[in-house]
C-alpha cells in the first residue's frame, strides 16, 4: 500500500512539523512475569478493584530475522492490578505456537501479516523450492485484544486461532480453533456482548458456494464447568451474508450491534483472492493482497440479532474506511450508528516498522502528513423501507440529525453521514480507539465517548466527546503517548460518566516514565498515576477485569 492519501480529513487537519521519533516505542522489551510495585502520584480511588489488561506487540526480531510490520510483533500481555489504591505491574509474552517455534529455531518460521517466513536454510534446494507452494498455517500470535467467551478470557487476533489465558497470572493456556466449532475461517478481535451474557462476533468462510461474512453467537456461560478448559460449545452461525464481490471480499475489523440488530459494513478495502492464492509463491506477505478500491461503495448489511434474518434492503454510502465503531442505538424506527471513519483505507499497510522508526523532523513529518485522519461520523439507517416508501426523499425524520437516507430504487437506500464533531477536533489530528460506558450504554442512546487523538503517528492525546454538544475535553502533554482509554464505572454511579478512565502512557523520552493514568471521567482531569520502572511498547487494545 502506498503513502498517498486523498482524504478530505487530511486536507482539513493541520500539517505537523518537527515531530519527534517514536522509535523507542516499537523496540523489543523483556517480560516482567512476577508483579512489581509501582510509584503512586496523586490518588488511585480505593473503589477500583481489578486488573487493567492490555495486549500488543512486544518482540520484533528472532536471531537475525526482523519483522516488517508493527502488527507482526509477538504478543505481549500486560496487567496492572489495582486494589485499595495500590497498583502492581506484570507482563508475559504469549506462549503461542508461533512464539515457541520462532524461539526454538531462533528465526522467523511462522508468517505474519506483513512478514513472510523464509524457507528453512537447512533444507536442500528442492525442499526449499517446494515449500513455497505450501499454504502457510495461520498464526496464533494473538496480539490484538483480550476477549471473553462463556466467562473465560482469550487473547485474539484475526485468524481462526485464539489462546485462552489466565487473567491473573497471564499464563498461556490452550489454543482454540474456531473451525472446530463452526464453519468459519477467521473471527474478529472485537466481539460484542449482550446483557444476557451471550457473545457475538463476525467471521469469514469461503468455499465452492462463495465467500460469506458470518454472524456468530456464543451462548452465555452455563453452570461453572469442573474442567479448566476452553468451552465454545453451542457456538453457531446465525446469519451468512454473501460477499457482493466474491473474488474481492472486504476486509473488516469490527461490526455494529444495537439491542435488536447487527450491522456488517462491507467496505472497499478488498482482499484479492487470486493474489492470496499466489502470495507465497510470489514471496509476498499477506498485507500485500489487501487493496483500497474506492470504485466500490460501502454497503451496510442489516441483520435481526434475535432471528438472524438479513434485511433485503441494501443500505449504501460513499466509499469509506472504518476500523472501530463507537456505538449504535435504535430511535423511533431508525438505527443510529456512530463510528470512526476515513476516506482512504491505505493506512493499514503503512504501519511498517521502517516507517515507525523514521528519524525526527522532516522524515517523520512526511510520513505522518501522508496518513489519513479518522473522524467520528453518524449514519442514520431507516429500519422500515418497503414498496410504499417514496423515492428520492430524505427518510430521516429525526430533525436533530443532519444525516440523510434516500430510497434510490426498490430495496436500496443511499445514506450520507453527519459529522459528529466540530472543527476543534481537527487540531488533535482526528481520533481513534473509541470507548464508551459499555456495560450500561452499548446498543442504547448515550452521550459520551472516550478516544485517542492522533497528532502524531501514535496517539498523543486522550479525548472525551459529548455527542449531544460535540464539546471536547482533552488530556495532552508533550512526549507522552496514551493507549486506548477504558472506562470503569464507579460502584454508586448515577450518571453515564460517573467513573474513571484508564490509559497506559508510554514515552520515547529517557527523562520521562511509563505510567498508568487514572482520569476522573466526568471532569477529564488526572486523579493519579502509577509509574512503572520498566519500558512498555505502544500497544493495541485492553479491558478492565473487575474483581469480586
Amino acid at each position: 500500500m502506498s503513502l498517498s492519501c486523498n482524504s478530505k480529513a487530511l486536507t482539513r487537519c493541520p500539517q505537523a512539523k518537527g515531530l519527534e521519533s517514536i522509535e523507542p516505542l516499537v523496540r523489543s522489551v523483556e517480560e516482567t512475569p512476577d508483579p512489581i510495585p509501582t510509584t503512586i502520584t496523586g490518588t488511585i480511588p480505593s473503589w477500583i478493584n481489578g486488573s487493567f489488561l492490555r495486549n500488543g506487540p512486544g518482540k520484533f526480531e528472532f536471531g537475525k530475522d526482523r519483522y516488517t510490520h508493527w502488527f507482526d510483533g509477538m504478543a505481549m500481555m500486560h496487567r496492572f492490578h489495582i486494589c485499595e489504591g495500590n497498583v502492581t505491574y506484570s507482563s508475559r509474552f504469549l506462549r503461542s505456537d508461533s512464539y515457541i517455534s520462532n524461539s526454538e529455531k531462533n528465526r522467523i518460521v511462522v508468517s505474519e501479516f506483513g512478514t513472510l517466513a523464509m524457507p528453512d536454510p537447512c533444507k536442500n534446494i528442492f525442499a526449499r523450492f517446494f515449500s513455497r507452494f505450501q499454504v502457510p498455517k495461520a498464526t496464533d500470535n494473538a496480539s490484538v485484544n483480550f476477549v471473553k467467551y462463556k466467562g473465560d478470557y482469550y487473547v485474539s487476533t484475526e485468524t481462526n486461532y485464539m489462546r485462552r489465558v489466565d487473567p491473573q497470572s497471564l499464563e498461556t493456556k490452550e489454543k482454540v480453533d474456531w473451525s472446530q466449532y463452526i464453519a468459519v475461517n477467521s473471527a474478529t478481535a472485537h466481539p460484542h456482548y449482550d446483557r444476557e451474557g451471550a457473545t457475538y462476533n463476525m467471521g469469514n468462510s469461503y468455499g465452492k458456494s462463495g465467500f460469506f461474512y458470518n454472524v456468530i453467537r456464543v451462548p452465555p456461560p452455563g453452570e461453572k464447568a469442573t474442567e479448566d478448559s476452553a468451552d465454545l460449545d453451542g457456538a453457531k452461525v446465525i446469519c451468512s451474508i454473501r460477499a457482493a464481490e466474491p473474488r474481492k471480499p472486504s476486509y473488516f475489523h469490527s461490526f455494529v450491534m444495537s439491542e435488536n440488530y447487527i450491522v456488517f459494513i462491507e467496505q472497499p478495502i478488498k482482499l484479492d483472492l487470486l493474489k492470496f492464492m499466489l502470495y507465497r509463491i510470489q514471496g509476498k506477505s499477506f498485507h500485500k493482497v489487501m487493496t483500497w478500491d474506492p470504485q466500490y461503495e460501502t454497503i451496510f448489511h442489516l441483520v435481526d440479532r434475535h432471528t438472524g434474518k438479513q434485511s433485503e434492503v441494501k443500505y449504501r454510502a460513499a466509499p469509506m474506511f472504518t476500523l472501530h465503531q463507537i456505538n449504535a442505538f435504535e430511535e423511533d424506527g431508525f438505527l443510529v450508528m456512530d463510528m470512526c471513519c476515513g476516506d482512504d483505507g491505505e493506512v493499514i499497510g503503512d504501519f511498517t516498522l521502517e516507517n515507525l522508526r523514521r528519524g525526527p523532523g522532516e522524515e517523520m513529518d512526511k510520513f505522518y502528513n501522508s496518513l489519513c485522519r479518522n473522524l467520528p461520523r453518524r449514519y442514520v439507517l431507516p429500519l422500515t423501507v418497503d414498496e410504499q416508501t417514496p423515492l428520492d426523499q430524505n427518510l430521516v425524520t429525526l430533525h436533530k440529525y443532519t444525516a440523510t437516507a434516500k430510497k434510490t430504487k426498490p430495496r436500496e437506500v443511499y445514506m450520507t453521514h453527519e459529522e459528529l464533531h466540530d472543527d476543534e477536533l481537527l487540531q488533535y489530528g482526528g481520533l481513534e480507539f473509541p470507548q464508551i460506558n459499555y456495560n450500561q450504554y452499548n446498543g442504547r442512546p448515550y452521550r459520551y465517548f472516550y478516544s485517542c487523538g492522533f497528532g502524531h503517528v501514535f496517539a498523543d492525546s486522550l479525548l472525551k466527546m459529548d455527542v449531544h454538544t460535540k464539546e471536547l475535553k482533552v488530556w495532552r502533554y508533550p512526549g507522552l503517548y496514551p493507549s486506548e482509554p477504558v472506562f470503569v464505572a464507579s460502584p454508586k454511579a448515577t450518571e453515564e460518566d460517573d467513573g474513571v478512565v484508564l490509559s497506559v502512557i508510554v514515552t520515547p523520552r529517557e527523562e520521562k516514565s511509563t505510567f498508568l493514568l487514572v482520569l476522573d471521567a466526568k471532569t477529564f482531569t488526572e486523579l493519579g498515576r502509577a509509574e512503572v520502572p520498566v519500558t512498555i511498547p505502544f500497544g493495541t487494545h485492553g479491558v478492565f477485569n473487575e474483581m469480586g
